[in-house]
């Protein structure tokens, strides 16, 4: 027999005294190759990051990273790290790296992982939003690390009732966040091709579907839909009733029955009263942004673009290939400080 678990009396007074982490396996792999994500939660600004894996031996690197990005950006160190009784985090590469920090490292009980309810319950909000996000815009699964990144950003510029409905990029980085700029993930949009026309009576400007927030660039990402190529511009018109890929066969529930969270040893999450309970790259650039979100080097958060000019302007877009071919309505983006974690 189970014995009942008590409510965490435990409570964090700055951010990155405690974060959470877990790992999701999907079974679906993304269109850049990702089978795995990595999810970390900040205890006490329940801002989260996200990174899209390949191989879950990648979670170390991520994590060191990590911990450098909060001692660089926000001059605070990482206290603690509570996670799963996995492989990914009980290893002699990741104990001897938080050792070295004297960052201590707390497991839950092997099968336990109510003990981990936090990250649980952050997995399961971002799964319910990337699904919502796909199934909105009829975008194949494959598309889920897009729609995580698109989440994560998104996510993190909501009020939160674990944090007493505050905002926890507001908590985190001190300032509001800007809306104005926020578009419908999958949506039709038109990017100017201006700078990158082969001639004069090319076209300057292509259909295209937009697919979220580049995290080191001041503008949008979005799939070209005639050379599959990602185009990174500020320069896009935006038409949020349209969804390019709804005009293919339409895509059923059951595609995302994978991000339903059917682990049976899952309960409903173990929140204290202070720092709450549920909280909630792109394939290409992990995202942490969490913000947005967190890439696999050093650098600044994700900028929220301007918003976006009425019609298409010369100049401003590059062309990057992107591996293989591919509406929640989202609030209007103040401007995110420099970071590519957030």
């Amino acid at each position: 027999m189970r014995l009942p678990f008590s409510a965490s009396t435990s409570k964090t007074t700055t951010p990155f005294e405690l974060i959470h982490c877990d790992v999701w396996t999907s079974p679906v792999a993304s269109i850049s190759g990702c089978s795995y994500y990595l999810a970390v939660l900040d205890d006490f600004t329940h801002f989260c990051w996200t990174f899209p894996l390949k191989h879950k031996s990648d979670v170390h690197q991520h994590i060191v990273d990590f911990i450098r990005y909060a001692r660089t950006q926000f001059g605070l160190p990482v206290k603690s790290i509570q996670a799963d009784n996995v492989t990914e985090f009980v290893n002699r590469a990741m104990h001897s790296s938080l050792a070295a920090d004297g960052i201590v490292l707390r497991l839950s009980c092997p099968y336990t992982s109510p003990q981990n309810g936090k990250a649980e319950c952050l997995l399961r909000t971002l799964n319910n939003c990337v699904r919502t996000l796909l199934i909105q815009a009829s975008m194949p699964s494959s598309y889920w690390a897009e729609a995580l990144a698109a989440a994560t950003y998104l996510l993190n510029r909501r009020p939160s009732s674990s944090v007493g409905h505050e905002v926890p990029y507001t908590r985190l980085f001190q300032t509001p966040p800007f809306y104005m700029h926020l578009r419908v993930f999958g949506c039709l949009c038109y990017s100017n091709l201006h700078a990158t026309s082969k001639h004069k009576l090319a076209p300057r400007s292509a259909a295209c579907v937009f697919l979220g927030y580049p995290s080191s660039h001041k503008g949008y990402r979005c799939l070209d839909l005639s050379s599959h190529k990602i185009i990174i511009s500020r320069h896009v018109v935006f038409d949020e009733t349209s969804f390019p890929f709804a005009r293919e066969p339409v895509v059923t529930t059951s595609s995302f029955d994978f991000l339903l969270d059917d682990d049976s040893d899952s309960v409903p999450c173990l929140t204290n009263p202070a720092a709450g309970g549920d909280v909630p790259s792109a394939d290409a650039p992990s995202t942490m942004d969490v913000e947005q979100p967190l890439p696999t080097s050093g650098g600044r958060g994700p900028v929220p673009p301007p918003e976006p000019s009425t019609s298409p302007s010369p100049g401003g877009c590059g062309l990057v290939p992107l591996p293989g071919s591919a509406r929640a309505a989202a609030p209007s983006p103040v401007v995110d400080p420099p970071g590519r974690f957030g």
